[in-house]
């Protein structure tokens, strides 16, 4: 287990960006824990581990990976993406949700999207990978080249496998997976509350 996993894990939850518990998806489903990556605007240094885990991963894909830009969706991975763009010296875009019908029109904020670009495309997490081809389908269709789709969490319900046969290099800081195994190393959390996770991330899949 490496000490960045352990620093994220503690980071998301020290911020209160992970949490374990019982909760209600939006699709009815329970889970035992929840994520949600805006809590940590509230928590200064942990969102700073967050980027900085991000920029280095970024960093390793430039090694062998042309990338012109960096592009998110709103809203959660695009709260990121700024501080990481600017760590990095990168442009950086936002493809909203929803079609603006006035000032500047469209979906892409931030700046223009030219046609053979090389983008990353960045977000939050990954379920089954749908989202993210529904947010990137605007790039793609103003001509960018995207190569590479990199997340903060893994929650290996399919995504990375999904993504992968379509084509795409696919990273994670980290899996859903690892950050238990680092907090249950650390003792976060106990073994009963790791098992109930792991097990429901399998069933899932």
């Amino acid at each position: 287990m490496s000490s960045r996993i352990s620093q994220v894990a503690e980071a998301l939850v020290r911020s209160g960006a992970l949490k374990f518990g019982t909760f209600t998806l939006r699709s009815g489903v329970t889970s035992p824990f929840y994520i949600d990556l805006t809590w940590l605007l509230s928590s200064p240094k942990d969102f700073e581990c967050i980027v900085d885990s991000v920029v280095d991963k970024i960093r390793k894909a430039q090694s062998h990976t042309m990338i012109d830009k960096l592009a998110s969706v709103e809203l959660k991975g695009a709260l990121l993406l700024p501080s990481i763009a600017s760590k990095l010296n990168m442009p950086c875009i936002v493809v909203r949700k929803e079609s603006k019908e006035y000032g500047v029109t469209g979906r892409i904020t931030g700046g223009e999207v030219e046609k053979g670009e090389n983008i990353l495309f960045f977000d939050d997490v990954v379920t089954d990978g749908a989202s993210k081809l529904q947010g990137l389908k605007p790039l793609q269709e103003l001509g960018a080249k995207i190569e590479t789709i990199l997340v903060v969490i893994d929650r290996e319900q399919g995504g990375r496998e999904n993504l992968e046969k379509l084509g795409f290099k696919f990273g994670a800081v980290a899996t859903l997976s690892e950050l238990v195994n680092a907090l249950l190393r650390s003792r976060k959390i106990t073994k009963e509350q790791a098992n109930v996770i792991l097990s429901y991330v399998k069933k899932q899949v």
